[in-house]
């Protein structure tokens, strides 16, 4: 009986710690339970199901860079500066979103060859961000900035 007693002073504590989350300022938590999203976190202190509910993503609503690098004619390096505005949405490619961005990037400046070489790389960059954030605002993720520089 003292055994039994002594492992429930100790599993009780230990659950309700466990079942306390806290998502800090700037950032919103996805919620999974058993597999499937359930809800999202926003900045505070919260109290999800202990040993069910899990943390799927930790999303930052700050803003993200990435940096390529493009080695074909054009010889292009570049920063793409990139933030969740919709982290419901963005949560399903969280994951995959610097690869979704950089193919993006490829695909966009192979598909304006012939005009990256005449025009100014300003210009380049402008239509480069508004093809991405076509491809990119329906899931949630928007690109701010694209900086171009010659290699």
């Amino acid at each position: 009986m003292t055994i039994l007693m002594l492992s429930l002073i100790v599993a009780l504590p230990a659950l309700a710690a466990v079942a306390v989350k806290r998502v800090p300022a700037g950032q919103v938590h996805s919620l999974y339970r058993r597999g499937k999203p359930v809800r999202l976190l926003q900045p505070g202190t919260h109290v999800v199901v202990p040993l069910v509910d899990r943390v799927g993503h930790r999303i930052d609503l700050g803003g993200r860079t990435l940096r390529f690098d493009v080695s074909d004619a054009q010889s292009l390096h570049g920063t793409v500066y990139w933030q969740v505005l919709e982290p419901e949405r963005a949560d399903a490619v969280i994951e995959q979103a610097d690869q979704l961005i950089r193919r993006g990037v490829l695909d966009a400046l192979h598909a304006d060859v012939a005009a990256n070489q005449q025009d100014a790389r300003r210009e380049v960059a402008a239509r480069l961000k508004s093809s991405l954030n076509q491809h990119l605002r329906e899931r949630g993720v928007m690109i701010t900035r694209v900086e171009l520089e010659a290699a």
